[in-house]
């Protein structure tokens, strides 16, 4: 019994290795559990969000598209992504595991709706699960 009880943890943890968000963000018929990727090819500018749950934040939650104008998301994103870069480069004061990278954004580039709209959107969420306040 006590061998089978060991087996059994064993077995447990090894399917729970297994389960990383590597490998759900690869199941992309999963729409809760992939990546979100906002992009313009032409402006040659990419992000990717990794954070499970984002995506069905954003189709939940979040207000729809086109309920905030751009003026009001461009704005909100310029106060975020100070607020961010700011919390990325003080790694001992701000958890590193949610501000892992700088955010490029030029204020004077027009990144358009869809983009200024999800990327408002993830500082929104971070504040939702992880409780941080910008």
């Amino acid at each position: 019994m006590k061998n089978l009880l060991k087996c059994f943890v064993l077995i447990f943890f090894i399917i729970s290795c297994g389960s990383t968000s590597k490998t759900t963000v690869k199941n992309k018929k999963n729409t809760s559990e992939e990546a979100v990727r906002i992009a313009n090819d032409s402006l040659e500018y990419e992000i990717i969000i990794f954070d499970i749950g984002f995506n069905t934040y954003l189709n939940t939650i979040a207000q729809p598209q086109g309920y905030y104008s751009l003026q009001y998301l461009e704005n909100k994103n310029k106060f975020y992504v100070s607020k961010w870069n700011i919390r990325v480069q003080n790694p001992y004061k701000y958890n590193p595991k949610i501000y892992e990278n700088i955010i490029d954004y030029d204020f004077s580039t027009d990144y358009g709706l869809e983009v200024n709209y999800k990327l408002f959107n993830y500082f929104k969420f971070v504040e939702y699960k992880y409780k941080e306040v910008f």
